[in-house]
């Protein structure tokens, strides 16, 4: 084995130039070229799907957000605005306790089993509160009728996206809540109703933030 200082500076030159090049490469020009193309092919999934409205970012379509009224002094948790479409619960969204400079929304799941007594009383009292805030004079909200994501959150807490069968279950609060027509908030969530992806793929989903502020428009 040749270890002269020739032959070292000659394989670590190659070293280094393996080094700039990969860089230049694999730091530069790739990621240039992903964004590139990403910019020009699909600039509203490349900027994070967000959804407008007035000029004005709202939010991304891919991440869900809360409906509450101000958090009042001694509440832990803010009740729900019930004039707003609710999402999925989100029992999985943990604290940001590392980094407190910022206000970040963390993901996560309840990891709890399907037989967790902590998971069952959250889904009673879930269940129970969909039933009270949906139950309007003359149209009272059955059990039976409740969809389980009403009352249990997704893998990832952030799920925008609730089933029909959830947002018709609203309907009536919504309309009474804001002074419309049943007729007019069917409508909206007709229109808002996305169905399976490729016609198979998935189930029929309505995105909140898109119909919340398609109804906000509409009580104007």
């Amino acid at each position: 084995m040749n270890n002269s200082p020739a032959n070292t500076a000659r394989l670590l030159w190659a070293g280094l130039r393996a080094l700039l090049v990969l860089t230049v490469v694999c730091g530069v020009l790739y990621p240039l070229a992903v964004t590139g193309v990403a910019q020009g092919v699909f600039p509203h999934q490349a900027n994070g799907s967000e959804i407008s409205a007035n000029g004005k970012v709202m939010g991304s379509e891919l991440i869900g957000q809360r409906y509450d009224l101000p958090l009042k002094k001694g509440q832990e948790t803010a009740a729900p605005d019930l004039k707003w479409f609710q999402p999925r619960p989100s029992n999985g969204l943990g604290t940001n306790s590392v980094n407190t400079q910022y206000k970040l929304i963390l993901s996560g799941a309840t990891n709890r089993s399907g037989d967790n007594k902590e998971l069952i009383d959250w889904v009673r009292k879930a269940k129970a509160a969909v039933v009270k805030d949906n139950s309007v004079p003359g149209h009272p909200v059955s059990p039976s009728d409740v969809p389980a994501d009403a009352v249990t959150s997704s893998g990832s807490g952030l799920d925008p996206a609730i089933s029909p069968a959830y947002a018709q279950l609203q309907v009536r609060r919504v309309a009474e809540r804001n002074h419309l027509s049943v007729g007019q908030v069917e409508k909206l969530v007709g229109q808002h109703t996305d169905g399976r992806i490729l016609g198979f793929v998935g189930e029929p989903r309505v995105n909140v933030l898109q119909l919340n502020i398609a109804l906000k428009q509409l009580v104007k």
